[in-house]
């Protein structure tokens, strides 16, 4: 890890209002950062969200107007099937899950488009909530514009960026 991202997280946990990374940040930031596949598991309330967010922040090039990272926030139908799924296979079902279960996938996938643009706010990071019950054209509008991140549910997002056009096929 090179200096300049050390000093990255700790400027944007500064500005955040973070005083000291939760366990889960210390093991997971700098793990996703450098492109590994992360499973994390953490309690409510740990800072998962800026986990993955802060992650995402540091590996956005903001000169490229373009979807650089899809957040999915699934069904609560769709995370009770995987869940089911881990079970039959051994695995216990992840907290990501288990907050979907528990709220509205809209509702999530809106609040991870705030955290984003909270922590982003000082890099003109463009950052868009996929959502059902929006207007589709506005969705296809924004991803046209450019948006450096999408957070939706993962009908919505397959919809809009399959309309969307060219500047998202690299997603699909």
């Amino acid at each position: 890890m090179c200096l300049t991202l050390v000093v990255f997280d700790v400027c944007l946990c500064i500005l955040a209002g973070f005083e000291k990374p939760s366990a889960i940040q210390q093991r997971a930031i700098a793990q996703i950062v450098s492109k590994r596949d992360v499973i994390a598991q953490a309690q409510s309330g740990t800072g998962k969200t800026a986990t993955f967010s802060i992650s995402i922040l540091q590996n956005i090039d903001t000169n490229l107007r373009e979807t650089q990272a899809l957040v999915l926030s699934p069904t609560r139908y769709a995370a009770f099937q995987n869940a089911q799924k881990r079970r039959r296979h051994g695995f216990t079902m992840c907290a990501l899950q288990r907050v979907h279960c528990g709220a509205g996938t809209s509702e999530l996938a809106v609040q991870i488009q705030k955290v984003v643009l909270a922590l982003g706010d000082y890099m003109s990071v463009q950052c868009h909530a996929c959502i059902g019950g929006t207007s589709i054209n506005e969705d296809i509008k924004k991803l046209d514009y450019g948006q450096h991140v999408v957070s939706g549910t993962p009908g919505r997002c397959v919809q809009a960026l399959r309309v969307a056009g060219s500047g998202q096929r690299g997603l699909l």
